[in-house]
């Protein structure tokens, strides 16, 4: 195994050239979860960075966000709240509308998910373009929370994501960078 973390997970995430389009490199982190050294070492790469953080809940954005998401919040003892997409949640919730490179989608969350003042750490696979991070943010920040960090595995520094959600005031951390 490579010593250093972040190398370790870079090397295990799998490029599949040309999906879903041609000249789209999919970055997948099933590998990683696959595999229990790598899945653990990014598991505490996340626990080591906000273990002293004064945090009260982790939300999650719907799908892959919910399984880093979900393990990280059991992980530091705090509660998860789903972020989903349009039409997934049975109770009442907010929405929030944003947009993509191929047209519109909404992230919906409970309307009871957090408390106003609550700390949240906003999490998810990968930060593209940042619209769903900074949809999901914008639902959060309406209920009141403060996030404090939008937190991913990987980051596509070239759609300018991060720069865009860093422009807000909002913290970004990304494991790699690809």
């Amino acid at each position: 195994m490579n010593t250093d973390p972040v190398a370790y997970i870079r090397q295990t995430i799998r490029s599949v050239p040309d999906w879903p389009k041609p000249g789209v490199t999919f970055r997948d982190i099933t590998p990683v979860l696959q595999d229990p050294r790598s899945f653990r070492v990014l598991v505490d790469l996340f626990v080591y960075r906000y273990m002293r953080q004064r945090l009260d809940l982790v939300a999650g954005i719907d799908a892959r966000g919910f399984i880093l998401g979900s393990v990280l919040a059991y992980e530091l003892n705090l509660g998860f709240v789903p972020v989903r997409k349009q039409g997934k949640l049975p109770h009442r919730t907010l929405s929030e509308d944003y947009s993509l490179e191929y047209g519109n989608a909404a992230v919906e969350m409970h309307d009871d998910a957090v408390k106003p003042g609550q700390r949240v750490l906003l999490i998810d696979d990968l930060i593209a373009t940042g619209g769903t991070m900074l949809a999901a943010t914008k639902l959060l920040q309406r209920l009141g929370a403060n996030v404090v960090e939008a937190a991913c595995i990987i980051d596509l520094p070239e759609l300018k994501g991060s720069e865009t959600i860093t422009a807000t005031g909002l913290p970004v951390y990304s494991v790699c960078q690809f």
